[in-house]
């Protein structure tokens, strides 16, 4: 399995059961708030300075990239990231966020001469896989482990598990690589995939 295929059968939770959940238990006054309340996403970031800015692009769309289906940049995971680690990391998750890219924006500049984003992909998916053979080890990996700090998670897993949840919750992801079904109807626990066929973006309830 790449790791397209795993972010994709890991977000079918995250978009799936898991929003439904929360979206079920909202009362009438709520969802009509959620209605008339401005798009968060669309909210101007000010956290990043320009060079972050190009090196958390670059980092989304090396692990999301534009295939036949779109890529992080696309479904506007960059901004999400950015806006993720401003206002909804606690102090100790963003502590390890900033000491993470500004430790690899300056080993990259130092080793490749180079800022990762004028990288080319595959040697920017080589650092990245690096990395993660770094982390390899982290508690974070664990088997068994359910209760998972992120402020105890190494930077690579922040930055994976932040693009994976901003792809697929994304308008872009949920429509465009899962199936987006507006009247599912009823859960069918059985229902037969072709290979590269796109899961549900909704329940089926």
């Amino acid at each position: 399995m790449n790791r397209r295929d795993f972010l994709f059968r890991a977000a079918v939770l995250v978009s799936g059961t898991v929003a439904s959940l929360r979206g079920l238990a909202l009362t009438e006054q709520q969802r009509q708030h959620m209605a008339a309340a401005p798009d968060y996403i669309a909210t101007e970031a000010g956290y990043f300075d320009d060079a972050q800015r190009l090196t958390v692009a670059a980092l989304a769309e090396t692990i999301m990239p534009a295939t036949d289906t779109p890529g992080a940049v696309d479904a506007g995971v960059p901004l999400f990231i950015e806006l993720m680690v401003a206002d909804w990391f606690n102090d100790r998750e963003r502590e390890r966020f900033d000491a993470g890219l500004k430790s690899l924006m300056v080993s990259v500049l130092a080793e490749h001469g180079a800022p990762f984003a004028s990288l080319d992909y595959e040697t920017r998916q080589s650092i990245l896989e690096n990395m993660e053979d770094a982390a390899s080890d982290a508690d974070w990996y664990s088997l068994g482990n359910l209760e998972r700090d992120l402020a105890e998670a190494p930077f690579i897993c922040q930055l994976k598990e932040l693009t994976a949840w901003g792809f697929f919750t994304s308008e872009v992801g949920a429509t465009q690589v899962l199936r987006h079904e507006m009247m599912p109807m009823r859960f069918d626990g059985n229902v037969p995939l072709e290979p590269g066929q796109g899961s549900w973006a909704t329940p089926l309830v």
